[in-house]
């Protein structure tokens, strides 16, 4: 293996943001504007990765500040986590740990925030609160940003209307404010509640703040069951709201492991001469960000030594943590133990088999080690050298400048959508996917489906003189190909090369088969074949894109749950997670530790019904 290559550096000029957010993620995580040198410019979080870096690259922005850094950025780096909570306190340990210096500038550095309950007061307030903490009463935090307190002060009103007023207001006031208005205030300054009562939603208020907000969420279940019972479904449908809430805001917070270790979790992902080394840095009990490194390799190394010679060179010029955790396992484990243990004095941990936190870092840095790989291969360049090796492979005069690829979708018949995805020399051409809704067919006539799609499709391009492809890639084996043909013949089309995809036994990538054509048989490509690759992301892009339009469309035929979609999840265990969410809002956005975190749902179950509520963003 050659020398470690630190991520990619790329010119001020050269920044290609257009591409760059091409790749990019919807799912919630943190990012990172770098200069020319490699120095963080700035960190921020998001909601949707993609939405909210594009919104730098806009003609006009408002602010000189986000202008002047938007011209500097000569590179982006990000980390993917599973919900906005973690990529909160993951942005504030970047800020702490980079001090960078266009955060400094926009946020104040000021001491951490904290809310303040007056529990002395025969009315409590709770509020927001800055600075020493000398007064009577209880403080909870500190939070990493005032925004995080201002939004949980803003839930615990919307929950238990405490009042958010200072004192010299309340005692002053002669009718309710504003606060009661929008339901946001029982307003105890006139009266309109009584000691006790209050006392009850201050006492759940701090219950919820010291961390026991099941204990809230499992009586606001009986009350909203009864309420229900009762046939009172507006008083039901605030209980259930409160458990949105608060299973919204009482998310785990994943990046804050509880461990005084220092971590590095190591994962490796590859995809033919591409390869992606994410290090991801955990030390004291929380993460401090993550790397990426693409070194080159021979073709023909497998994981075992791929990881074995990263290890090696990454830490010969740094001191080894205490503990590695590695997503495979290096070629000579003892020998490399050895070696670690005597650069840092003392015994250092080689780890693949990890359970409960340690399980779920090593597979949040695989997640992001895919990310980073994706971004990567889907530049021009590698896409570019794809083409050329497809040329090859099929014998054709140049390389294909456009292509097109169709998959079926549907659940036992039902709701069949075929999609049609394109792709050009700049990569996926999203403006040219369609979606085709299949009608008057037999439920589960798969040919019968294609045929139906390709006619559709080719039959428009003709009539409106539209593009047409130079290679035809079709999700399944000889009779989809066989149906292919028959429709190009019939509408007098030539020159497009038809290909079959077909998975392998046991859905293995490696193991996939291309069929020719009825006369030139089936073909297998070795597994780092750039030909296979192009050919399963176009097949992977259609079958995504083909599933979250049949998932719409049998979702608006039906009146029950998506959840019903899901195998292994039964009506109680719907109900179960309905009831422990407050509701199917509440279920798509929790993570999958607060769903294993529900008594009858495992783990591999959680991540069945994630990804379930998550296809396609």
């Amino acid at each position: 293996m050659s020398r470690e290559i630190s991520p990619q550096k790329i010119a001020v000029n050269a920044f290609d943001a257009k591409r760059f957010l091409k790749t990019l993620t919807h799912r919630p995580g943190v990012y990172r504007m770098l200069d020319e040198k490699g120095v963080i410019l700035y960190v921020g979080k998001a909601k949707d990765l993609k939405k909210r870096v594009s919104s730098y690259f806009r003609k006009n922005l408002s602010s000189a500040r986000i202008q002047s850094m938007a011209r500097q950025i000569a590179n982006i780096e990000v980390t993917v986590t599973q919900t906005e909570a973690e990529a909160l306190i993951l942005e504030n340990n970047l800020i702490k740990a980079h001090r960078p210096r266009y955060n400094i500038l926009l946020r104040d550095d000021k001491s951490y925030p904290y809310i303040y309950i007056s529990t002395e007061h025969p009315f409590p307030r709770i509020a927001f609160h800055r600075g020493a903490r000398n007064l009577a009463g209880r403080y909870f935090g500190p939070y990493p940003s005032s925004a995080a307190v201002r939004e949980t002060l803003n839930m615990l009103q919307r929950l238990f209307k405490a009042r958010p007023c200072k004192d010299s207001y309340f005692s002053n006031r002669s009718r309710p404010c504003l606060q009661y208005q929008i339901k946001r205030c029982k307003a105890p300054c006139v009266g309109y509640v009584t000691q006790k009562e209050y006392r009850v939603d201050i006492q759940h208020a701090i219950q919820f703040l010291d961390g026991r907000s099941q204990q809230i969420i499992d009586e606001l279940i009986v009350e909203m069951d009864e309420a229900s019972k009762q046939l009172e479904f507006e008083r039901a449908a605030q209980k259930r709201d409160q458990i949105e809430l608060l299973r919204h805001i009482s998310s785990k917070q994943a990046v804050s492991a509880d461990t005084n270790s220092k971590i590095d979790i190591i994962s490796l992902a590859r995809e033919g001469e591409a390869v992606c080394f994410q290090v991801f840095y955990l030390r004291g009990g929380r993460m401090l960000g993550n790397k990426s490194f693409f070194p080159r390799a021979p073709v023909d190394m497998d994981s075992a030594e791929l990881m074995q010679g990263f290890l090696g060179q990454y830490y010969l010029e740094r001191k080894p943590p205490d503990e590695i955790i590695l997503s495979h396992l290096p070629s000579e484990p003892e020998l490399l133990t050895q070696v670690l243990a005597q650069s840092a004095g003392r015994r250092v941990k080689l780890r693949v088999s990890v359970r409960g936190e340690r399980a779920r870092w090593l597979g949040l840095a695989e997640q992001n080690a895919r990310e980073a790989l994706l971004a990567r291969t889907t530049t021009r360049v590698n896409l570019t050298a794809r083409l050329r090796a497809l040329q090859e492979t099929l014998g054709l005069e140049s390389p294909p400048g456009r292509l097109e690829c169709f998959d079926i979708s549907h659940t036992r018949g039902e709701a069949a959508v075929a999609s049609c995805v394109v792709f050009g020399q700049e990569g996926p051409v999203k403006s040219d996917y369609r979606r085709f809704n299949i009608e008057g067919i037999t439920p589960g006539d798969d040919y019968a489906a294609m045929r139906q799609a390709l006619s559709r499709r080719y039959q428009r391009l003709q009539e409106s003189d539209g593009i047409l492809p130079d290679v035809l890639l079709i999700d399944g084996g000889r009779g989809q190909v066989r149906e292919a043909e028959k429709v190009l013949v019939e509408l007098q089309i030539e020159g497009i090369t038809v290909i079959g995809i077909t998975k392998g036994e046991g859905r293995r990538p490696e193991l996939d088969t291309l069929t020719l054509s009825e006369k030139r048989g089936v073909l297998r490509l070795p597994p780092h074949s750039p030909t296979l690759h192009l050919l399963q992301q176009i097949r992977d892009e259609a079958h995504r894109f083909a599933i979250t339009g049949h998932r719409r469309r049998r979702a608006k035929a039906r009146t029950e749950s998506p959840l019903q979609a899901i195998p292994g999840l039964g009506p109680k265990r719907r109900q179960q997670l309905l009831k422990h969410f407050g509701g199917l809002r509440g279920v798509a956005k929790a993570g999958i530790d607060d769903l294993a975190s529900v008594p009858g749902i495992s783990r591999t179950l959680a991540r069945q019904v994630y990804a379930h509520l998550h296809e396609g963003s």
